[in-house]
């Protein structure tokens, strides 16, 4: 199983499986589906685990800067 993130961005929505592909600017999050794999997990995996909630936030921040832009 891969990543699984959805934006929209004007009428159009993009789906990426590498969060590194994701443009800076976009209108919103639709989905935001990391892939976790199942436990027991190493220390690099919960490493991983443990960065997604920050990538989330950092993503809802471009959001609200995008859509602030465009007002």
């Amino acid at each position: 199983m891969k990543h699984r993130f959805v934006i929209r961005d004007k009428d159009q929505l993009f789906i990426f499986d590498n969060y590194n592909d994701i443009p800076e600017e976009f209108d919103h999050v639709i989905e935001f589906r990391p892939y976790v794999p199942p436990g027991p997990h190493t220390d690099e995996q919960h490493q991983e685990i443990h960065e997604w909630n920050g990538r989330l936030q950092a993503l809802m921040r471009r959001e609200r800067a995008s859509s602030n832009k465009n007002r």
